[in-house]
């Protein structure tokens, strides 16, 4: 998938500019976890699909 526009709007008390780095700070760090996770399960998952792949067959 792919975004290209998105357009967020928000109102909040204080400084606008801060609440939205802390709260984009936090999702992105979730997401990016999510997302690391899921190419070392790849990874993983290739690596065990290609074990035996260069033994001799009789």
């Amino acid at each position: 998938m792919t975004i290209h526009h998105l357009e967020v709007r928000f109102q909040v008390d204080g400084d606008d500019g801060a609440v939205f780095t802390r709260l984009f700070n936090r999702h992105i760090q979730a997401w990016s976890k999510l997302y690391e996770d899921a190419c070392a399960r790849a990874r993983r998952t290739e690596a065990e699909r290609s074990f035996g792949d260069g033994e001799d067959r009789p």
